[in-house]
């Protein structure tokens, strides 16, 4: 209580929120199931009402449940999409009152002290929230009481009973001892000793339930009877990147937009260095006085909040930008960032790595940014393995697997020549050309991965040299013992 207004805390209940999310995109009535991998069994992890109608429950083991009910109807759950979409059903209750958390994985939980008289009072308030909830296809429960254990209790276990205003232990004491937020292991021991209700358990000597239970079990009692203070901890909003600028008299110059830019970006960095973040996608936002707009989006090669280099590279965006009758507004988001810690780096190399980062960009811009690749070296001593071909915005130069041999920068398909013996051939004939063998470096002797299948490779291990000839060629052949036989697979610059 504070400053003579008592307490209300609303529990909201989604019993069927990752089968009301999917359902919600598609619509389905008959008994359907979503199933998570536990236990090493295929389970019920959420199913909608149809589906409990039909005698199934949440754990389940999926075979079972098909033999019970052969038209079910399934999809693989996401939790990871349910607890977005909690979070977003988090956002949306702020509409009732500021002060709104997470309750588990499936709940949230309102502090509406001071707030139900402005949507008609608390009867009011539960019957707005069931209604808008219901018209989106959510399934919910409701209680609401002083305490926020109580409204727990009166959500899961009291079909949303209202409990008045300084009666919480008459209105919830009926209710089973699981509903004090209990786990299951106490929750059979106090049935076991006759405690089946709350008035049971607020009637009982408190010392030896502390005995046998622990503190907690008391713990919950007092938070729901309202003797112990349980706070309502909202999460922090994220931060939101993004700037606008309106201005006093439409512009149209190339010019003024990018100066205006200029202005946007230093206010936009500013926040981003403040949460050690770099943009990687931005877009600019250009609101025309004919309520028209144009946008004009930047994807960056590398994170970054720097005004000072990412400025230049809006010039050709702004440059195509249809002014009309002039821009009114610029609005500048970072719609995409990613951890950008502070560094310290030497300003020679951090000059030559930001232009060709720019450069990146820039050709990004006309081509696409996944359309520029480099090649990097990979963890395989197979030659035809040793790289891979990754995108140049979203992959690092500096790391990767580091061969302790040369080779060759033009790797080729093997290409057979004529000679016989474990050692090089003095003369050989090449691609029509006829070279003579000056220098000859090896062998490198490599085995094939067993562990993989390569019809290239089944003849077995391959003795490599590298050949300086007399003609300037710089070659890389192979002999294979097995199957005897020389091979030219590459050639050095």
């Amino acid at each position: 209580m504070f400053d003579g207004i008592q307490r209300r805390v609303v529990s909201l209940w989604f019993p069927r929120l990752a089968t009301d999310r999917v359902l919600r995109q598609h619509p389905n009535d008959a008994p359907f199931v979503l199933t998570l991998q536990q236990k090493n069994a295929n389970r019920i992890y959420c199913l909608n009402a149809e589906a409990t109608r039909r005698g199934l429950e949440r754990g389940m083991p999926y075979s079972d449940a098909r033999a019970f009910c052969p038209n079910l109807q399934s999809r693989p759950a996401e939790p990871q999409k349910d607890r977005h979409f909690l979070r977003i059903l988090r956002r949306w209750a702020t509409r009732y009152c500021p002060w709104v958390g997470l309750e588990g994985d499936n709940g949230l939980v309102l502090d509406v002290t001071g707030s139900t008289h402005l949507f008609g009072g608390e009867d009011a308030l539960i019957a707005d929230l069931h209604h808008r909830l219901e018209r989106s296809g959510i399934s919910v429960q409701i209680g609401l009481a002083d305490t926020r254990g109580a409204a727990w209790a009166l959500a899961h276990y009291g079909q949303g009973i209202i409990a008045p205003s300084g009666d919480t232990l008459n209105t919830i004491a009926e209710l089973p001892v699981a509903a004090l937020r209990l786990d299951d292991e106490t929750s059979v021991g106090l049935q076991r000793l006759g405690l089946r209700r709350i008035s049971d358990l607020a009637s009982a000597a408190r010392a030896p339930l502390t005995r046998r239970f622990g503190p907690n079990l008391l713990l919950r009692l007092d938070q729901a009877l309202g003797t112990h203070p349980e706070d309502i901890t909202p999460l922090a909003e994220p931060p939101h990147y993004g700037v606008r600028l309106t201005l006093p008299e439409p512009i149209g110059l190339t010019s003024d937009v990018m100066a205006g830019t200029d202005r946007l970006l230093r206010q936009l960095c500013d926040k981003l260095k403040a949460q050690e973040m770099g943009a990687r996608i931005l877009c600019l936002t250009l609101d025309r006085v004919d309520h028209g707009n144009q946008k004009v989006e930047l994807r960056l090669a590398r994170p970054l909040r720097d005004p000072n280099r990412i400025l230049p590279l809006f010039e050709s965006g702004v440059g195509a930008v249809d002014a009309g009758f002039g821009i009114e507004r610029l609005r500048l988001e970072a719609t995409q960032v990613e951890p950008l810690q502070v560094e310290q780096i030497g300003h020679v190399s951090a000059a030559q790595k930001g232009a060709l980062d720019d450069l990146i960009t820039r050709l990004g811009t006309r081509i696409g940014l996944e359309n520029i690749h480099r090649l990097l070296p990979a963890d395989s001593h197979i030659p035809e393995r040793s790289f891979i071909t990754a995108p140049a915005a979203y992959s690092d130069p500096e790391s990767g697997w580091k061969v302790t041999q040369p080779r060759p920068i033009c790797l080729f398909p093997p290409e057979p020549i004529a000679g016989t013996g474990s050692n090089p051939p003095d003369r050989f004939r090449w691609r029509r050309m006829s070279l003579t063998t000056g220098r000859a470096t090896g062998p490198e002797r490599i085995s094939p991965e067993w562990w993989l299948e390569d019809e290239n490779w089944r003849s077995g291990v391959r003795d490599y040299w590298r050949i300086e000839t007399r003609q300037g060629r710089r070659l890389w052949m192979f002999y294979t013992p097995q199957q005897p036989g020389w091979f030219v697979q590459g050639e050095f610059a």
